[in-house]
């Protein structure tokens, strides 16, 4: 008998290696190669509980400890590319047209520096991982395979939000197979009262006035499961001097919310929601009518991701549109007005801060965007007036939110179960272009950083190296691939795990990257 269990206890185990969340045929239910091999193994004593608890253990030997860690994912997106020198990664003892204005302050860990400008961020070095070799080959606003993974083709397909060759945003990932679970699970939900997967504080490029960028949508799972966006309802309280790329780089004076806010300032819903949503109950079931009509014509087109989104949001929009808890969530008016105030009366920090507050009501998936606006190369895409802007901008409302929302989730006892990811799509030239108006740095994707926290990742650590000018990667070169594979371990998600295109096919969610193991606690 011991020559029979064993080869099969071996095959059993290699099943069990299976994606565990949603992939193109839902094998987070059992799958039915299983089911007969539970047939086949109950000769030696094994049911289908004991596989379901053989599955568990395959999973928690995987991880070492850090498998499914995080329970939400709280996105801070840099958009424009951060330049490395001026946050995580400065140079203070390379020349002049490096280095740059400032210089590096020590933080909470001997030995770790990043820019001066910092301070406050400075103090919590001991609760993040910083990554410094961040490289990749794709240096024009490469925003779709930051949050994807996967490269788009050119930059006409990175400007349009709606190209067919696009992957879907990890949070868009996250959401579809969190439906797949619960689906597979037969779970019975209430009515939504708050979305899984939310993007802040307006959709992503709303105030471009040239791109509409690629990157946070649902892409071939359908729309569905882009996230459910807010917007800004309120009154900027500075106006500042940009430089046009596109009018022959003269001036422009705008009122920017980054800059500063009014303190009644709220995101509220996105009216596309509400649009989107007025269908009646009575159109909504003729909709369906015609849907079932088409099902019997092609039902494998119907069964694709991208039309059960289509319905999906339709459903949710219905029921978020009448959700005290949302509404509730959104009122950042509810929080003392220092609390307010430390986060920085900016868009950028008042929409961390809901992010907070969304993550406290239940949403599992949050991103808050610096996006630019009203003016194309802005928020960090510093062509042009480098270190004025930065340093009255940028830094100042950087430096207040990132380091109070740290602290907020660190409090509430938040942070060790949701995973922190500070994302920029590339860096900045190492050298300061003189000739730029104001001096400026271009876009440079050889050598950059992000920075991350929560749970399961390492405190007080710096990942990879670059060079002394913060020009070429010299030790563990990171992709953002990779980061993206480290936050799908955090989240719980096997390595394996596909989802489906809009043909069925399965498709992997990071082809190329690699687990930072490293990176994990």
């Amino acid at each position: 008998m011991v020559r029979v269990v064993v080869p099969i206890l071996r095959d059993f185990t290699h099943e069990l290696m299976m994606p565990q969340l949603g992939s193109s045929n839902r094998q987070a239910a059992i799958t039915r190669r299983e089911a007969m091999r539970v047939g086949g193994l109950a000769t030696f004593g094994l049911s289908l509980p004991d596989l379901l608890r053989l599955r568990s253990l395959q999973a928690a030997s995987r991880s070492g400890g850090t498998f499914g860690r995080a329970k939400r994912v709280l996105l801070l997106y840099l958009q424009g590319a951060a330049s490395q020198l001026e946050t995580w990664d400065p140079k203070p003892d390379a020349p002049a047209e490096v280095r740059g204005k400032w210089g590096a302050a020590s933080t909470s860990v001997p030995g770790i520096q990043i820019c001066d400008q910092l301070p406050k961020l400075a103090s919590l070095a001991d609760r993040m991982t910083i990554i410094r070799s961040m490289s990749h080959d794709y240096n024009n606003h490469s925003n779709a395979y930051t949050l994807t993974g996967h490269p788009t083709v050119d930059f006409s397909s990175e400007t349009n939000p709606s190209d067919s060759r696009h992957h879907p945003f990890f949070a868009s990932v996250l959401d579809y197979l969190a439906d797949q679970r619960d689906e597979a699970s037969q779970s019975q939900l209430p009515q939504t009262q708050i979305p899984r997967n939310v993007g802040l504080p307006f959709r992503f490029s709303t105030y471009s006035p040239v791109f509409r960028r690629a990157g946070p949508y649902g892409a071939f799972l359908g729309s569905g499961y882009d996230p459910v966006w807010t917007e800004f309802d309120g009154k900027p309280t500075r106006n500042v001097n940009r430089v046009s790329f596109f009018n022959r780089l003269k001036g422009v004076d705008v009122e920017d919310p980054f800059c500063g806010i009014t303190p009644e300032s709220r995101l509220r819903v996105s009216k596309d929601l509400q649009l989107r949503s007025s269908m009646t109950l009575d159109r909504l079931d003729a909709r369906r009518s015609l849907v079932d009509q088409f099902e019997e014509q092609n039902r494998n087109l119907n069964e694709s991701a991208a039309a059960q989104g289509l319905d999906r949001f339709q459903e949710m929009a219905l029921s978020l549109l009448s959700s005290a808890t949302l509404r509730q969530a959104l009122d950042v008016g509810q929080e003392p007005m220092s609390v307010r105030q430390r986060y920085g009366m900016t868009l950028f920090g008042q929409a961390a801060l809901t992010g907070r507050r969304l993550l406290e009501a239940g949403a599992e998936l949050v991103s808050v965007f610096w996006d630019e606006y009203k003016v194309v190369n802005t928020a960090w895409d510093t062509h042009f007036n480098h270190f004025p802007r930065l340093g009255d901008e940028l830094l100042p409302g950087f430096d207040a939110a990132v380091s109070s929302l740290l602290l907020d989730l660190e409090q509430r006892g938040m942070l060790e179960d949701t995973l922190v990811l500070c994302l920029t799509e590339h860096g900045r030239t190492p050298t300061v272009k003189t000739n730029k108006k104001g001096g400026g740095r271009d876009h440079w994707s050889k050598a950059y950083s992000v920075m991350l926290a929560g749970a399961g990742v390492r405190k007080g650590m710096v990942h990879g190296a670059s060079d002394s000018k913060a020009a070429f990667v010299k030790d563990q070169p990171t992709s953002p691939e990779d980061v993206l594979a480290t936050m799908y371990h955090l989240m719980g998600v096997a390595p394996e795990t596909t989802v489906p295109d809009r043909l069925g096919r399965p498709v992997p969610l990071v082809a190329k990257g690699e687990l930072i193991g490293e990176l994990l606690s």
